[in-house]
C-alpha cells in the first residue's frame, strides 16, 4: 500500500485530511458536512486504480477527490446529496416499497374435527 493510502488511514477528523491534503476549507461547511464530505471522498477514492501510481499522482488524486467531494456540499445539502443508505432509501422520488401482504396461517385438514 502507498505511504500517502497509508496515511489517510490513519486520518481521524474531517479538518486532518484536508490539513494532510492541503486543502482549504470553510469550517461550517465542514461543521454540517464532515461525515458526508468524506464518505463522498471515499466513493470517489474507491473508483481509482492506484496500481503502479508514484506517490505524487496518488496525493494529487486524493487531493482532487476531497476537493471533489467538498465542493459537491458547499452547493448543496446533504439530504439533496443523499451519500447514506438510510437517506437515500427515504428519498421522495424513490417508489415505496409495496408492502407485502401478510400470510395466511396454514391448518392442515387432518387436524380440523367435525362437530356435530
Amino acid at each position: 500500500m502507498s505511504n500517502v493510502l497509508s496515511d489517510l488511514e490513519k486520518l481521524h477528523a474531517a479538518e486532518d485530511f484536508f490539513s494532510y491534503l492541503k486543502l482549504d476549507y470553510d469550517p461550517e461547511v465542514l461543521r454540517v458536512c464532515r461525515l458526508h464530505i468524506l464518505k463522498r471522498m471515499g466513493k470517489y477514492l474507491n473508483g481509482v486504480d492506484f496500481s503502479g501510481a508514484s506517490q505524487d499522482l496518488i496525493f494529487a488524486s486524493a487531493q482532487e477527490t476531497l476537493a471533489r467531494a467538498y465542493q459537491d456540499f458547499v452547493s448543496s445539502r446533504p439530504i439533496d446529496e443523499r451519500v447514506f443508505k438510510v437517506l437515500q432509501e427515504h428519498a421522495p422520488n424513490r417508489p415505496a416499497k409495496a408492502e407485502e401482504p401478510a400470510p395466511k396461517p396454514f391448518v392442515p385438514l387432518d387436524s380440523l374435527t367435525i362437530l356435530r
